[in-house]
């Protein structure tokens, strides 16, 4: 990646508390003007490396630079980033306006042009009509757009989410993950935004770092961590999937290998990197690529009996056991002929290789 286009370079950051390990030798390149996700179960370091990036950490090792310039001798104030907290910590006793101006203040800027750069700030995410409102009179989704304002008036380099819409209920938290994202394209800013909600990561992101036990386990795009996870790891975290546990039993042509599972279930589907073509392999099959087909559809794909369907509105979701005992799930549309389809009736799975991904890790 050009240097130029580089906003944020992680160089092998380690970060020690005593004997525990919250980051193990993390590198990464964050784009300029991306939406970058830090993705990870509670206690897998996301944190810790965001709070790095603006200064409220110190590595252990390693360097972090934004904009080509290493920034681990600078203060959070000095640095080109702004974050927003989960807690958001505004001030209660400071109107709306106050809160968007107060780093202005603390950095003695012209009064004119601060109050240009406020009422500027109000009218990107909506509030310019709410400036004279004090806090305690906002909803939850206006105070997490006063907390945005009042990081975007500093025009950082770098914008630094740490986990913003936790606190929220789902119908406010999707609106909100809207607006992000629209004031991310309409600023062309770089965002870099920890969560632990999957959803949330493939719905708002250019890209994604999946991280777990203070290391990187994955970086992509959010169709790559999803359609084809580097590791069990990210298959497990990341969506739902079946996981059929094999042995592979050699190559087949265009990329795919072949693999052998529970009671002799053959299986084909994306080979495993590093050139295996023997030992135990994990079959991912995501659960909507599992197609489930009435008992007598063209004897494709193999047998089994429903013990399960879930109603999950746009869906249906079906557990089914196969002849030889494995259980095996699929979520299919909820249209016809599926909705006919009900618990203790003989269906047929069936799959595409390419849906199959191999994994060694």
């Amino acid at each position: 990646m050009a240097a130029e286009a580089v906003a944020v370079s992680i160089r092998k950051v380690g970060k020690r508390f005593g004997n525990v390990a919250a980051l193990d030798d993390v590198s990464l390149d964050i784009r300029r003007g991306e939406f970058f996700s830090l993705l990870g179960p509670s206690g897998c370091g996301k944190t810790t490396l965001l709070r790095s990036i603006g200064g409220f950490e110190a590595p252990t090792e390693g360097d972090i630079l934004i904009e080509g310039r290493s920034v681990l001798h600078l203060a959070p104030y000095e640095r080109p980033t702004n974050m927003i907290f989960q807690h958001l910590a505004l001030f209660p006793h400071l109107g709306v306006r106050e809160n968007v101006g107060f780093g202005l203040r603390m950095k003695g800027a012209d009064r004119a042009a601060s109050a240009r750069r406020v009422e500027e700030a109000l009218r990107l995410v909506r509030l310019e009509d709410y400036g004279e409102r004090r806090v305690d009179q906002l909803s939850g989704g206006q105070r997490q757009r006063v907390a945005m304002a009042r990081a975007l008036v500093n025009d950082p380099a770098v914008l630094l989410l740490d986990e913003p819409l936790g606190a929220l209920d789902l119908q406010l938290r999707l609106q909100m993950q809207e607006e992000l994202r629209r004031l991310q394209r309409q600023l062309g800013a770089t965002f870099v935004f920890v969560t632990h909600d999957q959803g949330e990561a493939m719905a708002m992101s250019d890209r994604i770092a999946v991280m777990n036990a203070g290391r990187l386990q994955q970086v992509g795009t959010p169709a790559e961590i999803y359609e084809r996870p580097a590791n069990r790891f990210v298959a497990t975290f990341v969506g739902h999937a079946n996981m059929i546990e094999a042995r592979l039993t050699g190559r087949a042509a265009e990329g795919l290998a072949e693999a052998e599972g529970p009671a002799g279930l053959r299986l084909r589907g994306i080979a495993p990197p590093h050139g295996a073509t023997d030992g135990g392999v994990l079959a991912v099959l995501r659960y909507e690529k599992l197609r489930i087909l009435p008992h007598g559809a063209d004897g494709e794909g193999i047998g089994a009996t429903v013990v399960e369907k879930t109603y999950m509105g746009s869906s249906l979701r079906f557990a089914c056991r196969t002849g030889a005992g494995a259980t095996m799930t699929a979520d299919t549309p909820n249209a016809m002929p599926q909705r006919d389809i009900g618990e203790g009736d003989m269906v047929r799975l069936a799959w595409s290789p390419e849906d199959v991904v191999l994994l060694t890790d």
